[in-house]
């Protein structure tokens, strides 16, 4: 079992641009399918114990109940050999091209039994983020026009969103059905809105209220009254709402939330957005999510381009440490820490909207796997912390088990506790008394 996890992630997006005729994948473009198994080892060499990966679902999941497991079984297989601990990407900014986009009403009734079936494939699996970035994948997606359905509308982004929300819950569901002691990191970017005059306060408090929507949703926490109206008037029916409200999974989650500097925003009276660089910073705004969900945090993504003086990415892995100690020292239980990714990306500086093959400085190694220097920052940051935190955190202590303790005594009592909480959760939500 572990107090705090060090972690990194495989960059997997693969969501589709150009009116969906081009799939952009970032396994591909980084190298992944063809240096898989060195990535796997400098992973080692740093010290990480936990990773953010999944299986790319364009080539994964073939149709209903059809999949290609193989290059899945051979990276798995040696993560659980090296006694990895893999935090499960299912979906990350894109689905099958049989599927279409997140407009299509199928995609959570469909996407609960991929995760079912995973889940079954891979029993040994307990951490699972079932879909990455939901605010971001539907902001992306249905309002800017930038990746998959490319529209631009407040119906469509309701759509994705209660759609993209609503296939993470039933994923969920599913994946507790075979896992009953599966616990769930939401990787979620946490945003704020900066109001730049008075007459951009109006503005910013909804945009500052529409950060939390698919959070609230997915909890089952009522939404603010303003983004109720926001969502009757733009597609989402009572019933859809209900859904969401009855179905409280929290006590089985992890508020994972991302911040790069990119997360804040100066608001103008127009209700249009700029960037604002960092201005409250990781640990002000990790405050405003823990205050709202009352849940376990971890920072599940963070990056900085290394800039022309070599130094630029380790100045901010170090801020943003301190800022994960701050959140700490005031007493929120944060459980883990994330440089994304491993490697270097490419085109993400055009918000993947392009296909240029633009290497983006951001990760821990090149391209070519040549160590950064926040690649030796981070392993010495691992190295020096590691074995302090565990005993003098206040962090909650989270019975996850490493691969290779799938078969010990102490998880069959966790799998058994959590199977008899989950049973018991389900008759008290079937109770009328309850419903009533």
């Amino acid at each position: 079992m572990f107090s705090f996890m060090f972690a990194t992630g495989i960059e997997n997006s693969y969501p589709t641009i150009q009116g969906g005729r081009f799939r952009v994948d970032e396994m591909e473009k980084c190298g992944f399918y063809r240096h898989w198994k060195t990535d796997f080892e400098l992973i080692q060499d740093l010290g990480v114990r936990f990773l953010r990966y999944g299986p790319a679902i364009h080539t994964t999941w073939r149709g209903p109940g059809k999949y290609d497991w193989e290059f899945s079984d051979i990276t798995f297989a040696d993560l659980q050999r090296r006694d990895i601990v893999p935090i499960v990407d299912l979906c990350h900014f894109g689905v099958p091209d049989w599927v279409g986009n997140f407009q299509n009403p199928d995609f959570p009734r469909l996407f609960q039994q991929y995760a079912r079936d995973f889940a079954r494939r891979y029993p040994w699996v307990q951490l699972y983020t079932p879909v990455n970035e939901m605010y971001i994948c539907a902001t992306f997606s249905a309002r800017y026009g930038w990746w998959n359905e490319q529209m631009t509308t407040d119906r469509a982004f309701v759509n994705a969103l209660k759609y993209i929300v609503r296939a993470n819950v039933l994923a969920m569901q599913a994946i507790l059905e075979v896992r009953p002691d599966a616990i769930f990191v939401q990787s979620e970017s946490s945003e704020y809105f900066h109001a730049e005059n008075p007459a951009a306060i109006a503005p910013a408090e909804v945009m500052n209220s529409e950060r939390f929507l698919s959070l609230d949703l997915n909890y089952g926490r009522r939404v603010d009254s303003e983004m109720y109206e926001y969502l009757m008037d733009n597609g989402m029916t009572r019933e859809e709402y209900h859904f969401f409200l009855g179905n409280k999974l929290k006590q089985h989650c992890i508020l994972g939330n991302d911040y790069y500097i990119t997360n804040e925003h100066r608001v103008s009276a127009d209700g249009s957005t700029c960037a604002s660089g960092e201005i409250f910073g990781y640990t002000e705004i990790t405050r405003h999510y823990y205050d709202r969900y009352r849940l376990p945090v971890m920072h599940t993504e963070t990056n900085l381009k290394e800039g022309p003086n070599g130094d630029e990415a380790v100045h901010w892995l170090w801020k943003e440490w301190a800022n994960v100690l701050r959140v700490r020292n005031d007493g929120i239980p944060i459980l883990g820490f994330t440089w994304y990714s491993l490697t270097d990306q490419v085109d993400w500086d055009v918000a993947l909207r392009e296909n240029n093959g633009t290497v983006n400085p951001l990760g821990l190694y090149d391209l070519d796997r040549n160590i950064r220097p926040v690649g030796r920052a981070y392993k010495q940051l691992i190295s020096d912390w590691r074995d302090v935190l565990p005993t003098q955190s206040v962090c909650l202590v989270v019975p996850i088990a490493t691969p290779q303790e799938e078969h010990e005594t102490w998880l069959d009592v966790s799998f058994d506790a959590a199977r008899g909480h989950s049973l018991g959760l389900s008759a008290e939500t079937s109770d009328p008394k309850q419903e009533a």
